[in-house]
């Protein structure tokens, strides 16, 4: 009797194995042709992303060695990172994060140095937003191919359907108590996957330290002494051994593919859905989203974020700053949002594939040549500008040689304009040394608002570069409160009053020290 339901059982994965298969053949042969979508047959893909376990399709004792040998093992640590980056975009959406936005992009120098324009800043937001999630999605489906779960396994294909607004949003409510939960529980995951890597790191340093030891005893011998410091070296090594135990077993090492590629899944459909409520009005390529399938929380916000006409301001071809900082076009047409055209996203023709998405940095070579970034300066001058916060503390003391270093960080045109305004402003001070506390307010009054432009720049640099050891979840810097998009004319005319503000209060400090 076993072994006939078991015969029975197998069938039934087989041939529900076989209808998966060919149901996907059929969709990417008629998508090809067509290319058009087919939004029947995904619907089955996205459901089956619970898994099968969870329906009943599969025994416990097939279930349980499936688990055993589809555990993550090494790969815990790119997950933890991929799950890291998730989270963060996930708390970036929150109404208290957007709302910092809002106020950043108000700020003085976002404002004066980047744009004024509200609704331009927010489609940057999103654009970045949204291409940090095409990047995380594209991460998830390559762990998803190593699922059993035949949902998760083409998770490509499901996050397709979700681009194209054929999953239905108002079942993926942001902030709901069972979503939540699952970010409670990856947050634990994530904090106990950055203990083992630390703990891995600390076990890795005492096993050097135990050969060095060994070789040293067996050329030399051990005394007495020598022989309670090995014992004592020993129970540090074996409670470190333990220590790892206990991390693999509560950290994602522990944890199968089906389950942990799961929870990002799922996680992966909840921003993209709230990125079309918060940013919607803002990006004509979303999805648009119907209030007739959305809960009443969901309805109040959209129409609360939503302007009433839903009108945006001319779509940019390309971000050139002339004038001042904010990007113009010789051909300026009024857009209602949703229309199919972007300059920061894939066209429909062009594709939504999470592996075409991830290689594009739209966002950050948007900038124009007269832009900061567009030149390649804005970490050069993001430096500068910190420099220039340092030396003009009181308490810092800032030699010629300092100075001299700083003055060559400068582009030659830079250089001119430094020197031309040096020159004036170092006659001027001769006959009236009171403008040396002129030039210190002046300084202070614009380090207030380009010093944490700078900052974030830096902060921005550092996120990328140090994404692969980092486990972080907080929110990270977007571009638009960088110098990356920063009018460079203004930049450059910023930076050189604060280093003749410099240049004049330290002429004028070693004046009085030399009197004195």
């Amino acid at each position: 009797c076993f072994s006939s339901s078991s015969s029975i059982y197998i069938s039934s994965i087989s041939i529900l194995n076989i209808l998966a298969a060919s149901t996907i053949f059929i969709y990417q042969r008629t998508r090809k042709k067509t290319q058009k979508h087919i939004n029947i047959p995904f619907i089955y893909l996205f459901l089956s992303m619970v898994g099968f376990a969870k329906m009943g399709w599969r025994s416990s004792d097939s279930s349980k060695t499936g688990d055993d040998m589809n555990k993550m093992g090494i790969l815990s640590f790119e997950t933890a990172k991929i799950m890291s980056r998730l989270l963060c975009l996930y708390k970036s959406l929150s109404e208290s994060e957007i709302s910092n936005l809002k106020t950043e992009m108000n700020s003085r120098g976002v404002s004066y140095l980047n744009s004024k324009d509200e609704g331009f800043l927010l489609s940057l937001a999103c654009a970045e937003r949204l291409e940090d999630l095409d990047k995380a999605a594209a991460a998830v489906s390559r762990l998803g191919h190593k699922c059993t779960d035949f949902g998760l396994n083409r998770f490509d294909l499901v996050y397709t359907d979700l681009k194209l607004g054929i999953i239905d949003f108002g079942k993926l409510e942001y902030g709901s108590k069972d979503i939540e939960k699952r970010v409670f529980k990856m947050e634990k995951l994530i904090n106990a996957t950055s203990g083992l890597y630390a703990a891995l790191e600390s076990l890795a340093e005492l096993e050097v330290s135990e050969r060095k030891m060994k070789q040293w005893t067996e050329r030399k011998g051990s005394g007495r002494l020598q022989k309670v410091n090995l014992d004592v070296f020993h129970q540090k090594l074996e409670q470190q051994r333990k220590q790892v135990r206990q991390f693999r077993e509560n950290s994602l090492w522990n944890q199968t593919f089906d389950k942990s590629v799961g929870h990002m899944a799922r996680i992966v459909c909840i921003i993209y859905a709230r990125i079309c409520i918060v940013f919607g009005p803002y990006i004509p390529i979303l999805p648009s989203l119907s209030l007739r399938n959305m809960r009443s929380s969901q309805q109040k916000e959209i129409l609360k974020v939503q302007p009433e006409n839903c009108l945006i301001e001319p779509i940019r071809e390309q971000i050139i700053s002339r004038s001042g900082p904010i990007p113009t076009t010789s051909k300026p047409t009024l857009v209602r949002f949703y229309s199919r055209k972007s300059i920061f996203f894939l066209c429909e023709d062009e594709g939504f594939g999470v592996d075409k998405l991830a290689k594009n940095n739209r966002v950050f070579h948007a900038a124009g040549p007269l832009t900061v970034g567009g030149a390649g300066l804005a970490l050069r001058y993001a430096n500068v500008i910190t420099l220039v916060e340092k030396y003009s503390n009181p308490s810092e003391s800032v030699d010629l040689s300092s100075r001299e270093n700083l003055y060559q960080m400068l582009p030659v045109n830079l250089k001119k304009t430094v020197r031309s305004k040096l020159s004036k402003n170092l006659k001027c001070m001769d006959e009236d040394e009171s403008l040396a506390e002129g030039w210190r307010d002046a300084l202070k009054q614009i380090m207030e608002w380009l010093a944490p432009m700078a900052h974030n720049t830096i902060n921005w640099q550092l996120e990328r570069n140090l994404e692969k050891t980092k486990f972080d979840i907080k929110p990270s810097v977007l571009l638009l409160q960088t110098l990356h998009f920063s009018d460079k004319e203004k930049t450059e005319a910023a930076i050189a009053d604060i280093l003749v503000g410099l240049s004049c209060i330290c002429k004028c400090e070693n004046r009085q020290w030399s009197e004195s």
